[in-house]
């Protein structure tokens, strides 16, 4: 008999090839927030409140009971919670409640990091801006943002009182109830995806990232240059953080900071990274995350003994035009790039389309905008609404240059905003 699995909301990539490996899905999202054509990668669908753990039970309860489940999972950060309260509930392996807490709840992280001696960053919760004002004249540069916060939103830099002030007022006007100030982290940003199955991690991508000034990663590259040197610090620190939040199975991305004393814990998700780095993990270092997902801890799969050396490189970028409305979009591209446009008036519920159907494309464009269509100001990583460049080479150097090429092959001509 198939094994059973009910995934709860995200972007259900993993979804795809379910069948083929003999697993039942049993997709539970909010109407409308999946693409249409998932149904055919799917036992059934139900509809239900992703965020709420007593809906996701009340919706799964009569299922289980007619034919059990053998895992509860997620791939979006908004489900942690309430998938590890429905993984507890039905007494299944998988995310827990506490450890997809911990996950969230950034005060929470940082004390249990201070308990195990693990990566030292001063932090403070705070809940007036003399509290802020208070730690930057302790710290110097500091880094005000939400307690549980996702996607780049609300990060704001402080140095004095003035600028603490003011720094406090805009968090407070974005109704962000839980902040938390962090002493700034000087260094590149670099992240550690990895695999766990009974308690044992495995490092397997490791990647860099350009940004805005408002910390927005517009560009994902693997493997990672500056990570390199520090590989054996990243690693043994990835691995200690996810004991120690007692991760026991399933992917985790984990970010640091590359700090003059060393790897700092930025912070970590137990799930798949966004902004397809699954899809560089893969061209790089040959590992399918997407599949692993749900092969791995249903024994389709055994997860490897050893990390993988990478064979490539691969970057992601997205196109980053002023904010304002679209005149048109000229392409300038060589010939075997692979390009595709979604269709005009369309918004597809994917953050990005077609990446399954580019396969193994080593050049390749989608772009998401047409003429009259509103560009967004790049405020949160969910700006990157206009489409994007995927490329392969033969180191990840190689890979950023065949993706700038191919930005610079679309010219987006903009009536910018004012």
């Amino acid at each position: 008999m198939n094994k059973r699995v009910a995934v709860i909301g995200g972007r259900p990539a993993p979804i795809h090839g379910a069948k083929e490996m003999g697993i039942d899905v049993v997709l539970v999202h909010e109407e409308g927030g999946y693409e249409a054509d998932i149904a055919a990668q799917c036992e059934l669908i139900v509809h239900a409140d992703i965020t709420d753990g007593t809906a996701i039970i009340k919706a799964l309860q009569p299922l289980h009971d007619q034919r059990p489940f053998d895992r509860i999972m997620t791939t979006t950060e908004f489900a942690g919670v309430s998938t590890g309260q429905a993984v507890d509930h039905f007494g299944l392996p998988g995310l827990t409640e506490r450890t997809a807490t911990l996950l969230k709840d950034k005060v929470a992280m940082r004390e249990l990091l201070a308990t195990h001696n693990l990566s030292p960053v001063a932090y403070a919760e705070v809940n007036t801006p003399q509290d802020v004002a208070d730690f930057a004249k302790a710290h110097g540069k500091s880094v005000l943002k939400p307690a549980d916060g996702v996607a780049s939103l609300h990060i704001l830099p402080c140095h004095d009182e003035a600028s603490a002030h003011a720094a406090f007022e805009k968090i407070n006007e974005a109704d962000v109830e839980n902040v938390i100030v962090e002493e700034y982290l000087d260094g590149p940003v670099v992240s550690v995806d990895s695999f766990s199955f009974e308690g044992r991690h495995l490092p397997i991508g490791y990647s860099e990232y350009r940004m805005n000034d408002k910390f927005v990663e517009w560009e994902v590259s693997t493997p990672s240059s500056v990570a390199e040197p520090w590989l054996p610090e990243l690693f043994k620190l990835a691995t200690d953080l996810l004991d120690a939040i007692e991760l026991q199975e399933g992917p985790a991305h984990s970010e640091f900071i590359l700090t003059e004393n060393g790897p700092r814990v930025l912070e970590s998700h137990a799930r798949l990274a966004g902004s397809g780095a699954p899809e560089l993990v893969k061209r790089a270092f040959g590992l399918d995350l997407n599949r692993m997902f749900l092969s791995v801890p249903l024994g389709v799969d055994v997860l490897p003994e050893k990390s993988p050396l990478p064979s490539a490189g691969a970057a992601i970028q997205f196109f980053r035009p002023d904010a304002g409305r679209v005149l048109n979009v000229d392409f300038e591209l060589p010939p075997e790039v692979v390009v595709k446009r979604t269709p005009k008036g369309e918004t597809l519920p994917v953050f990005l389309p077609f990446l399954f159907d580019l396969g193994t494309a080593e050049r390749a464009v989608v772009v998401q905008k047409h003429e009259g269509d509103n560009v967004p100001p790049l405020n949160t990583v969910a700006d990157c609404v206009s489409g994007y460049v995927l490329a392969t080479g033969s180191s990840r150097t190689n890979a950023v240059e065949i993706a700038d090429q191919l930005v610079d092959g679309v010219r987006f001509d903009m009536a910018v905003d004012p």
